[in-house]
Order: structure tokens, then sequence, then C-alpha cells
């Protein structure tokens, strides 16, 4: 098993006002928009850890979507506030994966998962380095803290 495995599940949360331009004529978010917001999680999770992608890039470790999972449940519609929940549920040796919860108030909206791989700029699999997506306990407590706190 890859050392990465057994760090604690980092899990965080931002909110969402959807946009007109995100909606299909009904005003319901089109099924399409999900997987953007789905980035924007990920991406507001590694820097809640005092990362950035753009960081890992130069690195040249990039993290290429090879697995999507939606489950659509209620539809999000024009003008709400929607919470996006996304915890990073597993980093192996080359794959990473996260799960995503999409809430309106209490009720849940869409569920999802990726499942990401490293790869170099010539698109061949490589292992996730040492210490990359380690995080320290006291940052996964950080970016796991309710906001405000």
């Amino acid at each position: 098993m890859f050392p990465h495995s057994s760090l604690l599940r980092v899990q965080g949360s931002i909110d969402i006002r959807v946009r007109y331009c995100e909606c299909d004529p009904m005003g319901v978010v089109h099924h399409t928009v999900y997987p953007v917001w789905f980035e924007m999680g990920r991406t507001e999770l590694l820097r809640s850890t005092g990362r950035t992608y753009r960081d890992m890039e130069a690195q040249n470790m990039l993290l290429a979507v090879v697995k999507l999972e939606v489950v659509y449940k209620q539809p999000a519609r024009y003008d709400e506030v929607v919470q996006l929940r996304t915890t990073l549920a597993r980093v192996g040796a080359v794959k990473v994966e996260h799960t995503y919860e999409i809430w309106r108030d209490d009720v849940l909206l869409v569920a999802g998962a990726t499942t990401l791989a490293c790869i170099d700029r010539n698109g061949r699999a490589q292992a996730i380095p040492d210490g990359v997506l380690t995080i320290p306990v006291d940052q996964a407590m950080k970016a796991n803290a309710p906001s405000g706190s």
C-alpha cells in the first residue's frame, strides 16, 4: 500500500451561487456544469493545504481526470446558493480520488467522485512524488475546520 493512503481525509467546502449561464432554459443547472464545480472544489481543497495546481505543474506533475461519476438526485436552480463539499478520499501511487456532495440547505442534490492520474507532459503515467500530496496533520486539521474558526 502506498504510504499516502493512510493520511487523514481532507475535506473542504465552498459556496456557489448558480449563474444564469450555467442553466438550461428552465432555470435548472445543466448536467455539464457539475464536473466544472468539482474541479473548483479540488482546486480550493488543495489551496486550503497551502499548495496549488500551478506549483504541482511546475514540478512536472499533471493530474488528468481518468474517471468521473455523477449521480443527480435533485436539481439546482438559477440564483440558488449551493454548498460543494469535497473530500480527498485516497492518494495512491499514481492516482488520487475525490468525492463530492452538493447540498442546498439540508437537501443532497448531487453526489460524485473522480479519479485523477498523475502524468508527465508526454501523457505517461508517473508516480506521485513523495511529499507532494502528503498533508501534515496541522494543515489537515486547518483544512477540515469549519469556516470562521
